[in-house]
C-alpha cells in the first residue's frame, strides 16, 4: 500500500480567525486516503479550535512559544518534522512562514506558504522577516489577486536573496456550499448544539442526530471567531426535530429586516463605523434590526456606542457561535465596513446562505462581489454610500430576491470548497 503524503500545517496559534478555520474545513474535503494531516502551533489559548482540527482527522501538536521565542524553536520543529517523516510543510501567516523556511531549508522539505493579507498590514518585524526569507520556499499561495500583487511588488527587488523566481499562485478561499444553505426563518435546525440556558448540554443522541443532519459531504460546520463564547439561545423541539426560532429568541419582530456580520471584533473590521452606518439606516428604515456574531477587543466600546445611541433594542451582539448557519439564515443583508481584508470566509458563507452583500471594496471582496449583481460595493473611504445601498435592498423586494439568488450562484460557481481543495492538492502534488 502506498504511503500517505504527510502534510504539516504550521501556524502560530489556533484562535478563531479565518486562516485557522480553513485548516480543518479543507482537511474534511481532502482525499485523506492520500494525505495525512498534522498541525503544529505555538501560542496556546484557553479557547481554540483544537477540537475541530481533531474532528477533521488532523493530529494536533503544540510546542509552547511566543513570537520572539519562535526563533529558538527551529531545531525542535526540524526534529519534529524529521521524526514524523513530514513530506510537505504548509505554513500560514508570516511568523509561521519564517519558521517553515528555516526548517525546510536544511531538511529539504518542500515549503508551501499561504498569505492571507497584503504585506502593508503587517508590523515591521513581520514584514522584514517575511521578506528576507520569502524566496526560501517552493510556492506562495495568495487568497486573492490583491494579496498576490502585494507579494509580487514586495519581492520584486530583493537585496537579501538573488536568483530563483518565486512561484506565486492565487487560490481563492472556498466554502462548502452543500453545508452552507439558507434555512427557514421560522425554524432553523441546528447541526451543533451549544449550551442550554442553564449551561447543560443536550444529550449525545441529540447532538449526533443534529450533526448528521447538516454534515453534507462529510464536512463539519463548526464555526467560531474569537476566544470568548456565549451560549446560543434556548432550543425548542417541534415536529421537525430540534429547531430554533432565532427571531423570537432575539426579540426580533417576524417581518423585520435583519442586517448582520460575522467577524472578530478588531480594528480592520471598523465595527464602530458599522454601528454608525446601522444608526443611519435606522433613521430611514426604523424597523430594521442588526446582529453581530463574534467577539473581540472592540466589544466593550461597541456596546457603549450602542447604549449611548438609545437604540439598544435594535442591536443583538450574540457572541461567538460554533454554528453560524442559523444566524446567517435570518440575515437579509451582510454588511461589511472593513478597511482591509484577504478574502473573508464569513462573507462567502453568508452568500452561500443567499445573503446579498453590501461592503467596502476591501481586499478580495471586490473580486467576489459584482456591483449591482450579488450586492453593492463602495470604495473603502466612501463607506457612507453603504447606507443608501442597504436602504435600497430593504425597500426593493424584487431586487433583494435576485441578489440573494445571485449571491449563492456566485459562490457555487466560483468559490466552492471542492474547487479550493482540488487546487491545493495540485500544489501539493507539484512540490512533491
Amino acid at each position: 500500500m502506498k504511503n500517505k503524503i504527510k502534510i504539516l500545517h504550521l501556524i502560530k496559534s489556533l484562535g478563531r480567525g479565518g486562516a485557522e478555520k480553513l485548516i480543518p474545513e479543507t482537511a474534511l474535503v481532502h482525499d485523506q486516503s492520500r494525505f495525512e494531516f498534522h498541525c503544529l502551533y505555538f501560542y496556546h489559548q484557553q479557547n481554540n479550535i483544537v477540537d475541530e482540527l481533531e474532528a477533521a482527522g488532523i493530529k494536533v501538536h503544540l510546542i509552547p512559544s511566543g513570537n520572539l521565542g519562535l526563533f529558538f524553536q527551529v531545531n525542535k520543529v526540524r526534529s519534529f518534522a524529521k521524526q514524523l517523516g513530514i513530506d510537505i510543510i504548509h505554513a500560514h501567516l508570516p511568523w509561521a512562514g519564517i519558521m517553515a523556511r528555516s526548517v525546510g531549508n536544511k531538511l529539504k522539505i518542500p515549503i508551501v506558504y499561504t498569505e492571507h493579507n497584503t504585506w502593508d498590514r503587517y508590523n515591521k518585524v513581520s514584514y522584514w522577516g517575511n521578506r528576507m526569507s520569502f524566496k526560501n520556499q517552493d510556492i506562495a499561495i495568495a487568497v486573492s489577486n490583491e494579496v498576490a500583487l502585494s507579494m509580487q511588488l514586495n519581492s520584486m527587488i530583493d537585496p537579501y536573496q538573488r536568483g530563483g523566481r518565486m512561484k506565486i499562485k492565487v487560490i481563492q478561499n472556498g466554502v462548502n456550499t452543500e453545508v452552507f444553505r439558507r434555512m427557514s426563518d421560522v425554524g432553523c435546525r441546528m447541526s451543533d448544539v451549544d449550551s442550554s440556558p442553564d449551561g447543560s448540554r443536550e444529550s449525545e443522541e441529540a447532538v449526533s442526530s443534529l450533526d448528521s443532519s447538516l454534515r453534507g459531504g462529510g464536512t463539519t460546520t463548526k464555526q467560531s471567531y474569537s476566544d470568548d463564547t456565549e451560549p446560543t439561545p434556548p432550543l425548542e423541539r417541534g415536529e421537525g426535530g430540534i429547531s430554533l426560532n432565532l427571531k423570537v429568541k432575539l426579540q426580533i419582530p417576524p417581518n423585520a429586516k435583519v442586517i448582520g456580520i460575522v467577524a472578530v471584533f478588531r480594528d480592520q473590521k471598523r465595527l464602530w463605523i458599522w454601528i454608525d452606518l446601522a444608526l443611519k439606516i435606522l433613521q430611514k428604515c426604523p424597523e430594521t434590526h442588526f446582529i453581530l456574531v463574534g467577539d473581540g477587543e472592540w466589544r466593550t466600546r461597541l456596546e457603549k456606542q450602542i447604549e449611548e445611541s438609545g437604540k439598544s433594542a435594535h442591536f443583538h451582539l450574540v457572541g461567538v457561535q460554533k454554528q453560524v448557519i442559523p444566524y446567517l439564515s435570518i440575515m437579509d443583508i451582510y454588511l461589511s465596513s472593513s478597511e482591509f481584508e484577504g478574502l473573508p470566509i464569513a462573507m462567502l458563507e453568508a452568500m452561500s446562505c443567499e445573503v446579498p452583500v453590501v461592503a467596502t471594496r476591501a481586499g478580495g471582496i471586490g473580486e467576489v462581489i459584482q456591483h449591482g449583481v450579488q450586492g453593492f460595493l463602495s470604495e473603502i473611504d466612501e463607506y457612507q454610500e453603504l447606507v443608501e445601498f442597504c436602504v435600497q435592498l430593504i425597500n426593493d423586494q424584487d431586487l433583494h430576491q435576485s441578489m440573494s439568488l445571485a449571491a449563492r450562484d456566485r459562490v457555487v460557481a466560483h468559490f466552492s470548497m471542492n474547487r479550493m481543495v482540488a487546487e491545493l492538492e495540485a500544489v501539493y502534488d507539484s512540490v512533491i
